[in-house]
This record gives C-alpha cells, sequence and structure tokens, in this order.
C-alpha cells in the first residue's frame, strides 16, 4: 500500500489542534460537511484519521475526502456529546450513521395545555409546547390503529369547536359514543379530563392498573344503581382488556427498559427496539440505519441511542444493549438530563431474562432486516431512479436494465471460483446465477487477474457459441442459450484498475468493447473505475444507484463464496475416496454420483447400499467403511 502524507493544509490544521474536549467537522472541497466526531481530546483523536499506519477502510475514505478540518471547543464531554448529535441531525454528513429515512416519525399529541385536550398523530413534536407527546413510532398506521382502539374506551374530542357546554347540539361522534360532548354540557370537564388520564395511562404502559380502576367504578355504578353508567364502564373495559393482553408481561413487574438490538448485512442495518413499562411489552419498533458498514457493534449502537433519544418523549429507566459502549457514563448522563434529573442506566446483560430479551430482539432484527431488504429489492420506483443515476453518472448509451457482475473467492490459490450474478430491472434473477471452477491457475497459486481473464473469456465464448447454435425447442437448452446470448447493459468487475483492464482486454479480443459497457466496482471506497478515464466516478453516499451497485457487488460476492464453499467441500470428499483402496476415478466418480456428493452419506450408507453403485464389490465396500470410518 501506498504511503501516506496529509496535504499541507490539513498537515498545518493536525499542528495547531487542541488538546481539550470538542466536536470535529471533515469538510470536502465543495464546502460539505462529510463527517461529525467527538473527542475527549480533539488534537489526539483527529490526528488518528491521518496517521499512516490507520488502514481502516471508513477512516481512509473520510481523509481521501477531506480538504478542511473544522472544530468546536465545548469544555466537557457531556457537551460534546450534545453538540455532535445535533450537527449530525442538522446537516445529515454522507459518513456518520443516520436513520435511514429522511422523513419524520409519528407521535400520538395528546394537547394537555388545553382545557379540553384533543388526541391527535403528529409528525412534529414541540418540547416547550405544554402538551404530551408518545413515541416516535415508525408506522403511521400502527398509530392510527391505537387511536381507534383507545378511542372506543376513552372517547375524545377531534373538533375544534370552542367548548361552553351551551351548544344547540353535538355532532355525530356523541351519537356513535366516540365523544362525551361537553360541548352541550353531556360531560363535565372534569369527566373529560378521567377519560384523557386513562388514555395516557395506557399509553405509558398502565393498563392493567386502568383496568383495576374502571372495575372499581362499574362495581360502584352498579351498587348505585347506575345501570347505565356501568354497562358503559364494562364496555371500556372489554377494550382495555384487549389492549392490556398486547402488552404481555415479559419482565418483573416494575420493569421500566427499552432493550435494543440490531441486525447488519452488507451496507444495510436494522436496530430492533423493545418498549417495556411496569413489566409489559408496551411497543415493538424497528428502524433502519444507513452509513453503519465497517463500524463496529458498539459504535452502531451508541449513534442510534443519540439519535432516537434527543427526540424520543419518554426515556426509561434502564436501557438493555447488547454490546459495551465507549461512552457509556456520558450518554447515561446525558439520558438524565433529558429525563429531568432521573438516572437512567445502561445494562449489557450476561445472562438471565435481560439477555433473553436482546437475543429476542436481535433475532427479531434479523427477521425485519430480510423483510426490509426484500422490499427495497421489489421497490420498482427505487429501481428506476437508480437505474437512471447509474446511466447519468457512468454516461451510459441506455439504462443499464441487465446488469452483469464478476467476483473471484479463493482460498490461498486453491479452488478459485468465479461468479457472475445478474440483475434485470435492478432485481437479481437468480436462475441466471453461474459458477466458474478457474482451471488456468489452479496450481500456480492466487492470481485474481488470470481468474477474472477466464471467467470473463468463457463467458463471451458462450456468447459466440450461443448465437451460432441453431435454435434449440427444449425450454431447458432455450433458457441456457438465452443467459449466454444477451448481453449485458452494463458489465461490473469486483476491483480496481487492474481487474477493469483485464476486463476490457478480453472484451477488445471478443469485438465486443464499446458494445458491452463496463466498470469496476472498488470496495475499499465504493469508488467505480470507467475505461479511458483516470479518476473513478463517486456516486453520492445516498444515491439509489450507489445502493443498487453494493446490492449488485455484494450478491456476487455472497455468491462467490458460497460457490467456493461448495467446490472445497467437493474437493475435500474426492480427495477422502482417492486413499481407498480400490477406489480409482471411475468407481469414484460413480460413488460420488449415487450419493450426491455428499461424503456423510457415504460414510453412514450400509454395505448392501454401497454395493448398489456399479463396480463396488462387497471387498471395496468394507474398504471405504473402513477408510471413512463408518
Amino acid at each position: 500500500m501506498a504511503h501516506y502524507t496529509p496535504h499541507p493544509h490539513i498537515q498545518e490544521i493536525l499542528s495547531n489542534l487542541p488538546t481539550g474536549p470538542g466536536v470535529y467537522q471533515m469538510i470536502d472541497p465543495n464546502g460539505r460537511i462529510i463527517y461529525v466526531g467527538k473527542a475527549k481530546n480533539l488534537r489526539s483523536r483527529v490526528r488518528s484519521y491521518f496517521q499512516p499506519s490507520n488502514f481502516d477502510s471508513k477512516v481512509q475514505r473520510i481523509r481521501q475526502d477531506t480538504s478542511d478540518i473544522q472544530f468546536i471547543l465545548t469544555g466537557d464531554e457531556l457537551k460534546a456529546l450534545i453538540t455532535e448529535a445535533e450537527l449530525i441531525r442538522v446537516h445529515k454528513p454522507r459518513y456518520n450513521i443516520l436513520l435511514k429515512d429522511d422523513k419524520r416519525y409519528p407521535y400520538i399529541r395528546v394537547t394537555t395545555g388545553d382545557p379540553f385536550p384533543t388526541v391527535e398523530m403528529t409528525r412534529r413534536m414541540d418540547r416547550h409546547d405544554g402538551h404530551r407527546y408518545f413515541g416516535p413510532f415508525t408506522s403511521a398506521g400502527g398509530v392510527r390503529e391505537t387511536l381507534d382502539v383507545l378511542r372506543r374506551a376513552f372517547p375524545y374530542l377531534t373538533c375544534d369547536r370552542e367548548i361552553t357546554g351551551r351548544d344547540a347540539r353535538a355532532c355525530l361522534y356523541y351519537d356513535i359514543k366516540l365523544c362525551g360532548a361537553p360541548c352541550i354540557g353531556a360531560q363535565t370537564q372534569e369527566e373529560y379530563w378521567e377519560n384523557i388520564n386513562g388514555l395516557m395511562r395506557v399509553l405509558s404502559g398502565h393498563a392493567e392498573s386502568v383496568l383495576d380502576d374502571l372495575r372499581q367504578q362499574m362495581e360502584a355504578a352498579s351498587e348505585a344503581l347506575d345501570f347505565e353508567r356501568a354497562a358503559l364502564l364494562r364496555d371500556r373495559m372489554r377494550v382495555v382488556a384487549q389492549i392490556s393482553a398486547r402488552q404481555r408481561l415479559v419482565a418483573d413487574l416494575d420493569a421500566d427498559q427499552d432493550v435494543i438490538a440490531f441486525a447488519q448485512e452488507g451496507s444495510d442495518a436494522v436496530v430492533q427496539m423493545f418498549l417495556i413499562r411496569n413489566g409489559r411489552l408496551v411497543g415493538s419498533e424497528y428502524f433502519a440505519l444507513e452509513g453503519t458498514e465497517d463500524e463496529a457493534a458498539g459504535e452502531i449502537i451508541s449513534n442510534f441511542l443519540m439519535q432516537f433519544y434527543q427526540d424520543a418523549t419518554d426515556i426509561p429507566r434502564e436501557v438493555i444493549v447488547p454490546e459495551q459502549i465507549e461512552e457509556a457514563r456520558i450518554i447515561e448522563q446525558w439520558l438524565r438530563d433529558r429525563r429531568g434529573g432521573r438516572k437512567v442506566k445502561l445494562t449489557v446483560p450476561q445472562r438471565g431474562n435481560k439477555r433473553e430479551l436482546v437475543q429476542l430482539a436481535a433475532q427479531t432484527a434479523v427477521e425485519k432486516l430480510g423483510i426490509l431488504r426484500s422490499q427495497w429489492a421489489s421497490d420498482t420506483v427505487k429501481q428506476e431512479t437508480a437505474l437512471r443515476e447509474l446511466q447519468e453518472a457512468l454516461g451510459l448509451p441506455n439504462p443499464p436494465n441487465r446488469i452483469e457482475c464478476y467476483d473471484i473467492s479463493t482460498t490461498q490459490g486453491t479452488a478459485i471460483v468465479a461468479s457472475r450474478v445478474v440483475f434485470v430491472q435492478g432485481v437479481p434473477r437468480k436462475s441466471e446465477y453461474r459458477r466458474f471452477n478457474i482451471q488456468t491457475v489452479a496450481h500456480a497459486g492466487s492470481d485474481d487477474y488470470q481468474s477474472m481473464r477466464e471467467a470473463l473469456t468463457r463467458r463471451f465464448r458462450r456468447w459466440r457459441e450461443a448465437l451460432e447454435e441453431p435454435a434449440v425447442s427444449a425450454p431447458g437448452k432455450k433458457d441456457q442459450a438465452e443467459t449466454w446470448r444477451l448481453l449485458p447493459d452494463l458489465l461490473i468487475v469486483d476491483g480496481g484498475k487492474g481487474q477493469l483492464n483485464v476486463a476490457v482486454e478480453v472484451l477488445q479480443a471478443a469485438g465486443l468493447f464499446g458494445r458491452v459497457p463496463v466498470c469496476a466496482l472498488a470496495k475499499q471506497f465504493e469508488e467505480i473505475y470507467l475505461p479511458g478515464r483516470e479518476k473513478p466516478v463517486i456516486l453520492p453516499r445516498r444515491s439509489e444507484g450507489l445502493f443498487l451497485v453494493q446490492r449488485v457487488r455484494d450478491e456476487a460476492h455472497r455468491f462467490a463464496i458460497t460457490s467456493h464453499r461448495v467446490r472445497r467441500r467437493k474437493t475435500g470428499l474426492a480427495s477422502q475416496l482417492e486413499n481407498v483402496p480400490g477406489i480409482g476415478p471411475a468407481r469414484r466418480k460413480a460413488l460420488l454420483k449415487a450419493f450426491d456428493r455428499d461424503i456423510e452419506a457415504i460414510r453412514t450408507a450400509s454395505i448392501e447400499e454401497l454395493t448398489a453403485v456399479p463396480g463396488i464389490t462387497r471387498d471395496i465396500a468394507e474398504n471405504i467403511k473402513a477408510a471413512l470410518g463408518g
């Protein structure tokens, strides 16, 4: 790797950095803030980014794009933490971990600053307006469903009337029992507030105690022979009982906790939260993140905590997390301040119920991430945007509706496998995935360039052969020919300029250079290299085009590794059989075919099953059992 030397302007800044706590901002040549960080010692932390010995891939990307550095001295670590969170929220720097959606999350607002509060969903929260907020939630539909259920138990106003109690008549909601009609005096202000307080207690996780209060009121109404009110309270109890059943008991009765875990795959990540109040699970929310690649688990969690609780209205006594966090003490102090001075504890459980909750949250995050990745992959609007962005950024004559990507997988030059994945209209077409067992470098050590050359040469040789073949009627053969006959709108090779040069040479030899657009994607900095261009193309950090090429590259890498493992397993199986007396190439091939290349199936097979294979005598079968330990 080439020796790194900071630009003189950067070096001057590094030489004059202060040593106190504060926040630093990395700025690109266009004046955009690309990264915000905090430090107990600004001089030490910022200089670490520009050490030649720092090979962290994210650090290298940041320093490559940085042309200026600004800093803010804050006086202490807590203020640095708060300032960092605010700068990230405002500027959304490309290299920071961010909540994926730019939209505001929905809250439930109860206008407790009004004489007769209303209850509504909102995406804007004002901590100083005198009202109560609950949330945030991830689903607006879920919020509306919750409010519909709560309104049946605790009728509330939705109109903008001035409530005097002297209106001539009430609206339709009074007739269908979704409002107590304080506007006509049918309900006093005290009775209305009793409903609102009950609703807020349920939202705070106290449904069980609300149920007990309603039961006592119903019994009192029955004893007073007020059967109409007793029936009304009975109906409310049924609704609250349904809500209480949803809020299942998962912890000690006094538990007030948020449980947090996450799942990550490639450039995508999801944080899963369980909200536990009074021992009951009152909410389960997930949040998609971006910018998490190459980040440690503790860093992902701490960044999420700062962004989530910056706007959260309800902070528990305990936040349970899966990993140790470097700034745990400072984050606890910040959370305590946001909770009005009441203590907040960060816990990393090692055993027991809390550990089980973290594991359950992690499993839920994995499942949710899988669902989201499928949804993102099938989002046609995003796919069209991605294809258009790629066409513009790479100067392609047409949108890259058909993309082929090639990757190499090897272990110390053995069992080398090249993979081809195909994306059509931005969606993987797994029926057209192919693997190439590399033969030309099998005994000459690892050579990724030669391996790529062989794979691409074989691919375009098959293209020419498919053109020359007569039409076939069999569906399977037709599909096989079609996958080679179709040329890609964009050919991607995983790697840098060296792999790109190989691809260009292969295309020239096939007479396809200029007809098949080609590029190389270098993972380290997500740079796209094009033929004849010295500088790479850098797609915007949050562009759909970049997300698409990352998905294509990640899928090619995954398929290459999977194919490589299969080949290694088969190679190992064959080598074990080679040592069995009486087994030559023909008998080994017959065994592998009969048992679907499964060494365990051969090892555990009976003598009778082995001798059923053509060419395997009883003596040879006994040799197999002895050699394989069956």
